[in-house]
């Protein structure tokens, strides 16, 4: 999977995402390089990743986060066939609130 998009294009985004070094700057860049929509479609499959790997039913997913049964199908299936991210964040993530 991560060979249909690994090319010099993405690899230079990737580095350049790299480079930012907070929140702040995270937003400027994807302010810049997407549109709004663009953004906020990202957000809502992360979010639906989370209610996913929080065990949420799709009904709830769908009232709470306004995604489709479609849209939340896809992320299923990234979630639980894809390369781990998923998981690999969540814990991170996880780990950063206990630390708090």
């Amino acid at each position: 999977m991560i060979s249909k998009i690994r090319n010099d294009n993405v690899e230079l985004l990737f580095d350049a995402l790299l480079c930012l070094k907070d929140k702040e700057e995270l937003y400027k860049f994807f302010d810049d390089i997407c549109t709004t929509n663009e953004v906020l479609s990202i957000a809502q499959r992360f979010e639906v990743s989370y209610m996913l790997h929080e065990g949420k039913t799709y009904n709830d997913i769908s009232k709470e986060t306004g995604a489709s049964t479609a849209t939340i199908s896809r992320v299923n299936r990234s979630v639980t066939d894809g390369n781990g991210s998923y998981a690999m964040i969540f814990e991170r993530l996880e780990k950063k609130e206990e630390d708090k």
